[in-house]
């Protein structure tokens, strides 16, 4: 290794103590990696970066520490208890492995250019890893909603729309599938962003039906996509690994390949016949049981279903139910939804 001690011990010390700051940090960040968001792959990256750094943590370094006199030590900052949700320690911790490896680069640039050149590289390799991680606990929280969904509400053209979607959240709604067939961007737009805002308000997924457009200008949770829209691959490619993207199936074989193709989740019919699509062919309860049996995806049952037939769809083993007009159309848009979630549940 090509070291020159440094001239003043002081460096040293500077040195040991950001090799230790930065190893900190990320162990912090593997360990979330690890058990938080299951990522083996980040895992072994940030694993392999504590290595690179322990293999220059040379034993000069360690011999000039003095924890009893440093003035920095045991200093804290207000904003570390302000630190509520695991999001705030990874900003916090990326923060701190790039700051130290910066004091790295700089200050063994002259004594160990083989510690500058390694801490400049790990140093860029952290921005990415940085936003990859942030993807990845963004999918996790919208997977963990969508898991506990029971109920979802697919929009139509109303003029009160946004407010009878704040009635549905207000009542538990988790999922909204914002749906607009007008040719108005400009209207579709404002309203569907209102509606993401109320998502947000109520912690619900806002899903934008078909237009990926629509997704991308309104910071959705993600789309749902008909059998015959686009894949799911180019999809993901346009919006981002840690969107939701759910798909259509009205067969078992469609089911099938959606679930292949890594949609995640189904919405599956119509189960009964409905007036937003009177001449599609109906799927009926036993295909509905038939692929429950067959996908793990979370699967939602579509069409026509209401408080008098939510019965059956429970019959057939589905525990998830998409609607329109049963709570669109409800007198008591609050009432009715808390009863179809009293129901499903």
């Amino acid at each position: 290794m090509n070291f020159t001690p440094p001239t003043e011990q002081k460096t040293s010390r500077l040195l040991d103590a950001n090799l230790d700051r930065a190893r900190e940090g990320i162990r912090v960040i593997e360990d979330w990696c690890r058990f938080g968001l299951e990522r083996k792959d980040l895992v072994l990256k940030l694993k392999d970066w504590r290595h690179q750094l322990s293999l220059h943590h040379l034993e000069e370094y360690k011999k000039a520490r003095s924890s009893l006199t440093d003035p920095g030590a045991l200093l804290s900052h207000p904003q570390q208890i302000n630190r509520k949700r695991s999001i705030d320690i990874i900003y916090a911790n990326c923060a701190r492995i790039e700051e130290s490896l910066r004091v790295l680069e700089e200050f063994s640039r002259i004594s160990n250019p083989e510690l500058a050149k390694t801490a400049a590289s790990i140093r860029f390799q952290v921005y990415e890893v940085e936003k990859i991680i942030l993807q990845a606990n963004a999918y996790k929280h919208r997977q963990s909603v969508l898991n506990s969904c029971k109920l979802y509400l697919i929009t139509k053209e109303k003029d009160d729309l946004v407010e009878s979607v704040s009635l549905a959240l207000k009542s538990g709604i988790k999922m909204v599938q914002y749906r607009y067939k007008g040719s108005n961007d400009k209207k579709a737009i404002l309203e569907a962003s209102r509606i993401a805002q109320l998502c947000k308000k109520y912690n619900a997924l806002l899903i934008i039906n078909d237009r990926i457009d629509y997704a991308l200008a309104t910071d959705a949770d993600g789309v749902h996509l008909g059998e015959d829209d686009m894949s799911i691959d180019i999809a993901r490619k346009l919006l981002g690994e840690e969107k939701i993207i759910g798909r259509t199936a009205n067969s078992i074989d469609q089911a099938i390949k959606a679930e292949k193709e890594g949609s995640d989740y189904i919405g599956i019919g119509p189960v009964f016949r409905t007036k937003n699509k009177p001449n599609k062919t109906l799927m009926g309860l036993e295909t509905l049981e038939e692929i429950l049996s067959k996908i793990k995806s979370p699967c939602f049952a579509i069409g026509g279903i209401n408080m008098t037939n939510i019965g059956n769809i429970k019959q057939a083993n589905c525990k998830r139910v998409a609607v329109i007009n049963a709570i669109l159309d409800s007198q008591n848009i609050s009432l009715e939804t808390a009863n179809l979630l009293k129901e499903i549940s």
